[in-house]
């Protein structure tokens, strides 16, 4: 089966936590005997702004590290027909362009032979419906949709034919425990973003680590300068831009880590964290996190994690797991085991696979008429 994926992009993850999924999903079905390969428009933000941070070799080192993984990029003459016309199963990103998002659907609905999906990982459907709403997805057999919050809110305003929940997850090919030498108490990778968790992050990790006194560091883009002076005058250092692949190995370097979900996730699409939670209890780091509500039950809070529901009660547990190696190793262990079980990009492929079976293909339909 020849998958093709419409992203924002693929070899950039600056500010695009996106891109560490689909290298997860496209690796594992890879390895399954399937061909999968990405598409990216040029000029986009993430791969235009990596570059003009850290110059070209990011790119490069993409190359090195997943050198299995395809991704073209397209301009305004690209033939999307003609790549369309190649594949099986079309996967198409809420950040593509509208206009080729309706574009590739009237290639669908014109007998196109492949099975057509949206895929949706971001908050905009209800903090920005207009702009999801003004979508044209006539011509789309279905919608992928990171929680069943957003899964909802899809079938409630009548977008799109059919609607299946498919959360991120971590790849675990690559999000992994890796002993290391202890450098610091705690590190949060992150970005600081549209002033979504400003409040948060002061709560629940800025005021926190300040009091404590740890040796912490904060690694991600788009930090303002006001908030580089914040964490400056908490004396937690901040390393900028790190490349999804260093991750796991900077969580092995530090003995806990904390997740501060984004305001529009916690009170408008619950059940959602980000694929952070995914990745570092997959490196097997004890996790507290801000308040969210885990109404899908991904997770055993309390188990797998800790939640500070102010930021008093975030100190409390970063004291006791800094300093009670039990309650650091059980939460290091079951989170782990949790995202073994069922949250790696295997566990996705496998909801992939079977949404594509139930909807099934054109092309084999077609064959069998």
């Amino acid at each position: 089966m020849k998958v093709l994926f419409y992203t924002h992009s693929l070899v950039s993850d600056w500010n695009h936590g996106n891109a560490h999924f689909l290298r997860g999903v496209m690796r594992d079905l890879i390895q399954r005997g399937h061909e999968a390969r990405a598409l990216e428009p040029e000029g986009g933000w993430s791969r235009t702004n990596l570059e003009a941070d850290q110059g070209a070799a990011p790119v490069a080192a993409f190359a090195r590290t997943f050198p299995e993984l395809v991704s073209t990029r397209y301009g305004a003459a690209f033939d999307h027909e003609a790549a369309l016309a190649d594949a099986d199963v079309v996967v198409v990103h809420e950040w593509t362009e509208p206009a080729l998002v309706a574009r590739i659907g009237r290639a669908r609905a014109a007998g196109g032979r492949f099975l057509l999906l949206f895929h949706d990982t971001h908050h905009r459907a209800v903090s920005a419906d207009g702009e999801i709403g003004g979508l044209d997805l006539s011509g789309y057999d279905g919608v992928l949709a990171f929680g069943e919050t957003l899964r909802e809110t899809y079938l409630a305003a009548g977008w799109g034919r059919q609607v299946f929940t498919w959360h991120e997850a971590a790849d675990d090919a690559l999000f992994r425990p890796v002993p290391s030498e202890i450098e610091g108490e705690l590190i949060w990778i992150g970005n600081w973003g549209d002033g979504e968790r400003s409040a948060e992050l002061s709560e629940f990790l800025i005021d926190p680590v300040a009091r404590l006194g740890l040796a912490a560091t904060v690694r991600g883009v788009r930090y303002p300068a006001e908030a580089l002076e914040r964490l400056a005058a908490a004396g937690i250092a901040y390393g900028g831009w790190i490349p999804n692949a260093e991750v796991p190995a900077a969580f092995g370097r530090h003995r806990v880590t904390v997740h501060v979900p984004r305001r529009p996730y916690v009170e408008a699409l619950p059940g959602i964290p980000t694929i952070r939670v995914f990745e570092a209890l997959a490196c097997g780091i004890p996790l507290v996190s801000a308040p969210w509500s885990d109404c899908e039950g991904l997770f055993r809070t309390g188990t797998d994690y800790l939640v500070a529901r102010t930021g008093a009660e975030m100190e409390r547990h970063l004291r006791a797991i800094l300093h009670d190696r039990d309650l650091a190793e059980a939460l290091a262990e079951h989170g782990l085991a949790t995202i073994r079980s069922r949250h790696t990009c295997r566990h996705r492929v496998d909801e992939l696979l079977a949404i594509v079976n139930r909807l099934g293909l054109p092309a084999a339909t077609a064959e069998v008429a």
